[in-house]
Order: structure tokens, then sequence, then C-alpha cells
């Protein structure tokens, strides 16, 4: 929550336009794209494990689209994990 709140908080000229938790994801498994005025973000993890039943398999993902706030050119934006 501290990490949250000095990042909303800096003093950065540059605009939060969204946050998102994506902690138990593996960097190389969230991608994020941004193509026709709008920011993707697209999250994936799939685990399997053996166990005396046979195999079970989770999988998590998260998906979400945010749209850019008008005047904002795509290539203005950055993101960082």
């Amino acid at each position: 929550q501290r990490r949250r709140n000095r990042l909303l908080n800096s003093s950065h000229n540059h605009k939060l336009l969204a946050l998102m938790d994506v902690k138990g994801f593996d960097p190389k498994e969230v991608t994020v794209t941004v193509k026709d005025g709008k920011v993707k973000v697209l999250a994936e993890h799939e685990e399997e494990h053996t166990t005396a039943r046979g195999k079970e398999y989770n999988y998590r993902n998260i998906r979400k689209e945010i749209s850019l706030p008008p005047g904002v050119s795509e290539d203005e934006v950055t993101c960082s994990l």
C-alpha cells in the first residue's frame, strides 16, 4: 500500500493512467500493447502439478482494456512492471 501511494503521489510530470496488481505473474507472462487509442494488458499464468489422483492444472489470467484520454498520443504511453 505504501509503495502504491508513493507511485500515485510522485512528483513526476507523468500522469498515471492505471495501476494494476499483477502479483504472482512472471514479467514474461504480462503483455502490454497500445493500439487504436487503447492500452491492453494481458497476464496469463498456468501451472501443472502431478498428484496421486493425476494431473492438476491451475490457470489465472487478467485482461484489462483502458481507453487513452483525449489528446494523449499512443507514442507517449509508457509502462513499467
